[in-house]
C-alpha cells in the first residue's frame, strides 16, 4: 500500500482514432445526421431571410448521454438524458433579436424565426451588435478527433463505478465509508451557420459543425482514524472511454489522498510560500483569462484593465494556447461564432501579448475579434526557469518552509480588484518534506501580487479542462489559522 504523502502517478490507456462517416446517416448514438441538421438550419435562415432579415444565424444541437453512480456497493442512479435544441439569431440592422426551440417541426421553426423577428424589432439598436466581421470567419474546419462514443449501458457503468469505489475501500482498512463512485458518457453534435444580407454562400458566410464527446469516471472514498474523518476524491474524465485511467487507479489515488489527510491539524496564522497543487493551479490560470476577457475588459470589472503590452506575471512566465490539439478538451475548429482560431502566445516573459474577445467586446473595445467566443482553447503555463526533474517532490523542496495546498472551498475572488481569499487544506511542510496535513485555514493575497510573484511552475504539468499547468510556487501569502 503507498501511504506516501506525495500524490502517484497517474494512468491512463491508449487512443484510437474515429472514422468520418456519412453525413447524411446520424452518427452513434444520435437521432439526428448531419444532413438534416444542415436542412433545418437552411429552412431557419429561408424564413427570416424572407421576413426581411438583414443578417442571420442559426445553430441546431443534440445531446445525448448516461450517468450511473453507486455508493456503498449498491446502485443509487441512472439517468439518460436527451436533448435537442435550434437557436435563431436575427439583425434587422444593428437590432437583434434571439429565440430557441426543441421542437424541430416546420411550423415550430417558422413560429421561432417570427419570434427572434419580432424581438429585434422592438429591440434598441446596439452599434457593436452584428455577425462576426465576414474577413474573420472560419473558412477552414479541421478534424481534431473530438468524437469518439461511448456504446455503454447502464449495467456496464454500474460494474465500472463499483470496481472503482471498491478499488477505495479496498486501499486500507481505514478507508471505512465513500460518498460514492459515478460513470459518465456524454456526447453532442451541432451544425450553424450565418446568412448575410446579399450573399447565401462562399466567402464570409459560415457553415459548419461538429460531434464530440466527454467520458468521466470518479470516486469520493472518506478515510477514518477514531474520530479524525477525511474526504477526498478523484477523477479522469476523457474525450475517449480508452483514455480513461482504470477504475483500480482511479480508487486507489482518490483512496492514498483521502488517508494522507487523515491527522489534519490548524496552524497558527503567518505569512508564508505557498505551493499550489497541479490540480488547482490551474484556478490561477483561470482567473488570469478572466481578467483579459472582453466582458470584463469592456465594462471596466478587471483588476487587468489596459494591460495589452504591460508585464503582468513573473518574467520567466509563458502561456500559450493551441485550439487545435487532437482530443483536447479545449480543442474546437473555430469559435462559438464561427470565427477562426488559431495557436497563439497569449503570455510572453510576464508581459500581455493579447487579449480572450468575442466579436462584440472587440468592438466595444475598437479591436478585432481574437476568436475566444465561448472561451479560451487548450491554454498552458509554463516557466522558463522549469527543468525536467521539477517533480512535485524537487517542488517541495523548493518552497521548503510553508503551505502545499491540495484543496480550496469558496469563491473568495473579487474579479474588480483581485483580492484573494479562499478556505484550503493541504500539507505544512519543513526543510522541503511533507510534516503533517493542515485543514480550516484561509490563505488570503491579491491576484496581481501572486502572479508577480510566482517563483516556479513544476514539471508535474497537469490539464484541467481545457487548462495546463504544473505546481505553481508562490513566494508569499498571507495563511489565517488558529
Amino acid at each position: 500500500m503507498n501511504t506516501s504523502r506525495t500524490p502517484p502517478s497517474r494512468a491512463a490507456a491508449s487512443a484510437s482514432r474515429t472514422q468520418p462517416q456519412d453525413p447524411s446517416r446520424p452518427l452513434s448514438g444520435f437521432q439526428y445526421s448531419r444532413a438534416q441538421f444542415e436542412a433545418l438550419v437552411d429552412q431557419a435562415l429561408a424564413h427570416a431571410k424572407a421576413l426581411g432579415a438583414m443578417d442571420a444565424a442559426a445553430e441546431v444541437s443534440e445531446g445525448a448521454g448516461l450517468s450511473v453512480s453507486v455508493r456503498k456497493g449498491e446502485l443509487e442512479n441512472v439517468e439518460r438524458n436527451r436533448d435537442k435544441s435550434l437557436g435563431v439569431t436575427v439583425m434587422l440592422g444593428h437590432r437583434r433579436g434571439n429565440a430557441s426551440t426543441s421542437d424541430f417541426s416546420s411550423d415550430a421553426i417558422r413560429q421561432t424565426v417570427q419570434a427572434a423577428y419580432d424581438i429585434a424589432r422592438f429591440t434598441a439598436e446596439d452599434p457593436c451588435a452584428g455577425l462576426p466581421d465576414a474577413q474573420d470567419v472560419a473558412q477552414e474546419q479541421r478534424d481534431l478527433d473530438l468524437f469518439h462514443p461511448w456504446a455503454i449501458e447502464s449495467q456496464q457503468a454500474m460494474h465500472l463505478a463499483l470496481a472503482c469505489e471498491a478499488a477505495a475501500l479496498n486501499t486500507s482498512k481505514r478507508i471505512t465509508n465513500s460518498e460514492g463512485a459515478a460513470v459518465s458518457a456524454q456526447q453532442s453534435h451541432f451544425f450553424s451557420a450565418h446568412l448575410r444580407e446579399g450573399q447565401t454562400h462562399g466567402a464570409g458566410v459560415f457553415r459548419g459543425g461538429y460531434a464530440s464527446s466527454r467520458h468521466t469516471l470518479s470516486v469520493s472514498p472518506i478515510a477514518s482514524k477514531g474520530r479524525d474523518m477525511q474526504r477526498d476524491a478523484w477523477y479522469s474524465a476523457m474525450r475517449s472511454a480508452q483514455d480513461l485511467a482504470t477504475p483500480q487507479a482511479v480508487g486507489r489515488y482518490a483512496a492514498e489522498r483521502a488517508l494522507s489527510r487523515l491527522g489534519a491539524r490548524k496552524i497558527a496564522t503567518v505569512q508564508c510560500p505557498v505551493l499550489f497543487e497541479s490540480t488547482l493551479a490551474a484556478g490561477l490560470l483561470g482567473a488570469y483569462v478572466q481578467a483579459t476577457s472582453g466582458g470584463a475588459l469592456y465594462r471596466n470589472t478587471t483588476f487587468l484593465p489596459k494591460s495589452l503590452g504591460q508585464r503582468v506575471m513573473a518574467d520567466h512566465l509563458d502561456i500559450d494556447e493551441d485550439p487545435f490539439i487532437l482530443k483536447g478538451k479545449g480543442s474546437s475548429p473555430f469559435d462559438d461564432e464561427g470565427v477562426r482560431v488559431q495557436p497563439r502566445r497569449v503570455l510572453n516573459a510576464g508581459e500581455v501579448q493579447g487579449y480572450f474577445l468575442g466579436s462584440y467586446s472587440a468592438r466595444k473595445l475598437g479591436m478585432r475579434t481574437t476568436g475566444h467566443a465561448g472561451g479560451s482553447h487548450n491554454l498552458s503555463l509554463t516557466s522558463r526557469r522549469t527543468q525536467a526533474s521539477d517533480d512535485l517532490p524537487a517542488m517541495l523542496r523548493r518552497l521548503g518552509r510553508g503551505l502545499f495546498v491540495t484543496e480550496l472551498m469558496g469563491q473568495g475572488v473579487n474579479a474588480v480588484t483581485g483580492d484573494y481569499s479562499r478556505g484550503a487544506s493541504g500539507y505544512w511542510v519543513e526543510n522541503g518534506v511533507i510534516a503533517y496535513p493542515v485543514h480550516e485555514i484561509t490563505i488570503a493575497g491579491n491576484l496581481k501580487d501572486m502572479f508577480m510573484g510566482i517563483e516556479a511552475v513544476g514539471a508535474d504539468a497537469y490539464t484541467h479542462g481545457a487548462k495546463t499547468v504544473g505546481s505553481i510556487l508562490i513566494n508569499r501569502m498571507q495563511i489565517a489559522g488558529s
